[in-house]
């Protein structure tokens, strides 16, 4: 949140939700809830990039990503307690609510 902007993030993946294949959308997640707005700008950048989803599916803990000035026991804290029914509950209102299909992305705007 900004005085010009918000922005929400609701996960609606293609695939079967798994705790391997959430690594990036759970970071997401623990992000949005533990850190503060600039933090959380560039490290959704970080996260957005390819080489980053390549080294996280080599292995790489998400907290080795983390950038300075971020606060990492709280992130660390909320990536490993977050369950997978919050990613389940975002696929059901993508696919139910706003009738997407499974992963298709959509931006959705709502004036201040």
């Amino acid at each position: 949140t900004s005085t010009h902007t918000r922005v929400g993030i609701l996960n609606n993946p293609s695939s079967k939700i798994k705790e391997d294949n959430t690594a990036i959308a759970r970071g997401i997640l623990a992000a949005f809830l533990t850190q503060n707005n600039s933090n959380l700008k560039s490290f959704l950048s970080k996260l957005s990039k390819e080489e980053t989803a390549k080294s996280l599916a080599a292995g790489t803990k998400i907290i080795k990503l983390l950038i300075p000035g971020m606060d990492g026991d709280s992130f660390e804290k909320k990536y490993n307690t977050l369950g997978l029914d919050l990613i389940k509950t975002h696929q059901m209102f993508c696919q139910e609510v706003l009738k997407l299909l499974p992963g298709q992305i959509a931006v959705i705007s709502n004036g201040r």
